[in-house]
């Protein structure tokens, strides 16, 4: 179940589906911004967004802002052990959290990979090439230890409404 929530009230659509590019644009130059919206990824197997205080993504203006995105598969509440099998996981994990928006990986202008061990770069970077091969997005690499040690990969990415938006 994804939920969004939008936090004020405008002449914005509440879903994707409900969008029109001509009264986006019109309001826009009216001085109206999109308002603030806030995906969330509960399911029963994945609580969190619901008690820990963040959301899965955020929509504000012309930007979206998907949170830190792991290779769990949160239907299952699984990893994977290997760190391209995770990677791959992150990226559908990302897309989901992007559809909900209404965008895709094509609309991402800037990521940010969190990376347990430098040694898998290496492995890992022709799985970015691949899915960002249209979008080219500015990319940042980052070693550090994530919150869950199986946990290998965590992605952040940040899409701009509207670039391929539907």
């Amino acid at each position: 179940v994804v939920m969004i929530s939008i936090s004020s009230r405008a002449p914005w659509p509440t879903s994707p589906a409900q969008r029109n590019p001509v009264v986006e644009s019109k309001l826009m130059r009216n001085g109206l911004r999109r308002p603030k919206a806030s995906i969330s990824s509960r399911t029963p197997a994945c609580p969190a967004t619901s008690f820990d205080g963040y959301s899965r993504a955020v929509v504000d203006g012309d930007y979206v802002h998907v949170s830190g995105t792991t290779g769990f598969d949160y239907a299952a509440m699984t990893i994977e052990h290997d760190v391209v099998a995770q990677a791959h996981q992150c990226f559908r994990n990302v897309s989901a959290a992007l559809g909900e928006a209404g965008c895709t990986l094509d609309d991402v202008v800037r990521v940010r990979y969190y990376l347990t061990d430098v040694a898998s770069f290496e492995r890992l970077a022709p799985i970015f090439g691949q899915y960002f091969a249209h979008a080219r997005p500015a990319a940042t690499a980052i070693v550090c230890g994530l919150v869950d040690a199986r946990m290998k990969i965590e992605i952040e990415v940040t899409a701009r409404v509207g670039s391929t938006c539907r």
